[in-house]
């Protein structure tokens, strides 16, 4: 069991199965609360604790019945035709938002932070025909990969939008990746069409090297020249779209239950957990009962893009979705069920699984470290065997307290290191995904470590800034606000919380703040240097004091620097002088040219040809060297 089971099984706090374990061999400095205690342990903590225990089978307590949900096999004659759902791919800033613009007749560029998409969209688009489809519109910055690769997973058509100024970049090479990993097709849109230096054709050749062979050199993939910010050659494309559609034959249960996946979820205020869900199959209605991953809803409310209130969504529609317990990750699948207690069981199902997962990986860790433990304890004994057991004792005592040793002065070098803590709040799942996966492509090595305390979506809370005050954070927001009682607080307990609504731009504020915890690098400036002529012996009082005659050869001398004397480029001595002269003169400086006689602060024995040379140490701000690809 683990110590968290332990504890709710005698009805007592994690504290006191501690307390119990303390007079044990288990080192309770390293047990946590989900740490797996094997038998022996558990029979101690429960008799220390005045109780009884009774053993019983594994199978008996841990198997359980499998009570998931699945998707339900497709009936052919129930299927009808849908909508295509459309994903538009491509490198940031080639038009992709301006082209779904487009074909809305809307302004979604013009609310954008920084002037590009940072969030994956859902839109309904009605063509001149009547028909209509579901227009996923996904980011084209290099940070939001796994944003583009959900995209293409659960799309019918790909739109890959290169400009014809630009030609293909490293974003349009991915998208084509994500795009056959996911087996869907492409149209290839070759926008900005209408600038004077758009080479179409440049772009076409250019998609060859990827193996994306369009209609022109025999291929099978539909190009179109477009201008999205003119609107030419939209009609070429929504007709390319539709004929690639109908040559699918896309079709799908519309009625029954409702399966879909998540494309993007967050937390509002007046809401609560609000999820956008793509329908891929069956219809869904208010008041049905959805699971998705680790949590589940019972339907209260849906809206489509423009906030209305829907009742029915059918395939291929993409909706909003209120009444969910927690908020579902972006991603997951969503399947109907037919009660609450349905649900209830299939997320305890769940959740059994994980836990089992969990203690498995567990388990195979704290075997090992038996297995080495013994194998370190046998290897020990065999070295000592040959003695006597007093011997073996003072042995065993002064390695262990070396080992002890090396621990507390790793522990204290530990203790020293430049450390940030930070809390990550963004907007949507999809945005706290991406600065996670940011984050991951940070390396501590020689610099400051990055501890992760807290992340998740909303705006900031009171929560957040008490978890960066214990651990001396600051908070990170992506596109969030903060309450002015949080902004009251954070103030008063001196937490800093950063807001941005571009994601470059909260990555440079983040190194900015990574590198004010580096300590200064001390550096040498050399402000001058002098060849030794002659050696002098000068008296002060009844003393002989050895003096240097000099010539400034480099820059200048001054006394109030530290110096250094060179002999065949080995440093002989490094210190203060004790007195600097020109002829008789006392003086705080010499230049360049000027003859000089100068004695030591110590013990220095000169000899003529040694070079003296003044220097200064300057402290330099150190700069965190952590670029994350694509920034």
């Amino acid at each position: 069991m683990s110590v968290e089971e332990l504890a709710r099984a005698m009805g007592r706090d994690v504290d006191h199965v501690l307390d119990c374990l303390m007079d044990s061999e288990v080192n309770v400095d390293r047990v946590r609360p989900s740490s797996i205690l094997n038998d022996t342990c558990v029979k101690h903590v429960v008799q220390r604790s005045g109780m009884k225990f009774v053993w019983t089978k594994l199978s008996e307590t841990r198997e359980k019945v499998n009570k998931d949900a699945t998707c339900r096999a497709p009936d052919p004659a129930l299927l009808r035709p849908r909508p295509p759902v459309v994903t538009i791919m491509g490198h940031v800033d080639h038009g992709k938002t301006t082209l779904l613009d487009s074909l809305r007749m809307s302004q979604i560029t013009a609310t954008e932070a920084g002037g590009i998409t940072q969030h994956i969209g859902a839109f309904t688009v009605r063509l001149a025909s009547g028909e209509t489809m579901t227009v996923l519109d996904t980011p084209g910055h290099a940070a939001f990969s796994s944003i583009r690769a959900r995209g293409a997973s659960i799309t019918d058509i790909v739109i890959l939008v290169v400009a014809a100024d630009d030609g293909v970049m490293e974003q349009t090479v991915e998208s084509i990746r994500h795009a056959r990993n996911a087996g869907v097709p492409m149209i290839v849109a070759v926008n900005k069409c209408d600038k004077v230096q758009a080479d179409p054709e440049r772009v076409k050749r250019e998609l060859l090297s990827h193996d994306v062979v369009c209609e022109e050199f025999g291929g099978d993939i539909q190009a179109v020249h477009v201008s999205a910010l003119k609107g030419e050659g939209l009609v070429e494309l929504t007709e390319a779209v539709v004929a690639l559609a109908e040559v699918l034959e896309l079709k799908a249960e519309h009625e029954g239950a409702m399966e879909g996946a998540v494309i993007e979820s967050r937390t509002d205020k007046g809401k609560g957990p609000v999820s956008t869900a793509l329908v891929q199959r069956g219809a869904l209605q208010r008041g049905a009962v959805l699971v998705s991953g680790r949590t589940w809803a019972k339907v209260r409310f849906m809206f489509d893009e423009s906030g209305s209130t829907l009742d029915r969504a059918e395939p291929s529609q993409a909706v909003q979705i209120c009444g969910w317990r927690e908020l579902p990750s972006a991603g997951e699948s969503i399947l109907e069920v037919e009660t609450e207690q349905r649900a209830r069981e299939v997320l305890s199902y769940r959740l059994y699984l994980d836990d089992q997962q969990r203690q498995s990986e567990e388990q195979k860790t704290v075997s090992a470290n038996q297995e080495a433990h013994q194998t370190q304890y046998r290897l020990q004994r065999a070295e000592l065997a040959h003695l006597s057991w007093r011997q073996r004792k003072n042995a065993l005592y002064q390695k262990n307290k070396e080992v002890f040793n090396t621990r507390a002065k790793e522990r204290d070098s530990e203790e020293g290191s430049p450390r940030l803590g930070i809390i990550i709040k963004g907007d949507v799942d999809g945005s706290v995904e991406t600065l996670l996966n940011v984050l991951d492509s940070y390396d501590a090595q020689d610099q400051c470590e990055l501890n992760l305390i807290h992340f998740g979506t909303g705006d900031v809370s009171e929560t957040d800034v008490n978890l960066a005050h214990t651990f001396s954070g600051s908070v990170y927001g992506f596109n969030v606000s903060v309450p002015r009682p949080v902004q009251q607080m954070a103030l008063k307990k001196g937490v800093p919380i950063k807001l941005q609504s571009v994601i470059y731009k909260l990555i440079e504020e983040l190194k900015e703040e990574l590198s004010q915890k580096l300590p200064s690098e001390t550096t040498e400036n050399v402000l001058g240097e002098a060849q030794v002529l002659a050696m002098f012996q000068v008296s002060v009082g009844k003393k002989k004091v050895p003096v240097a005659g000099c010539r400034v050869q480099k820059g200048l001398l001054d006394k109030k620097h530290r110096f250094r004397v060179l002999r065949a480029g080995r440093v002989l001595w490094e210190g203060s002088l004790s007195a600097l002269k020109h002829h008789k003169d006392d003086v705080s400086s010499v230049k360049l040219g000027s003859d000089c006689g100068l004695s030591a602060d110590g013990d220095v024995d000169f000899s003529p040809g040694d070079i003296v040379q003044c220097f200064e140490e300057v402290q330099t701000p150190q700069t965190c060297d952590w670029t994350p690809p694509g920034f």
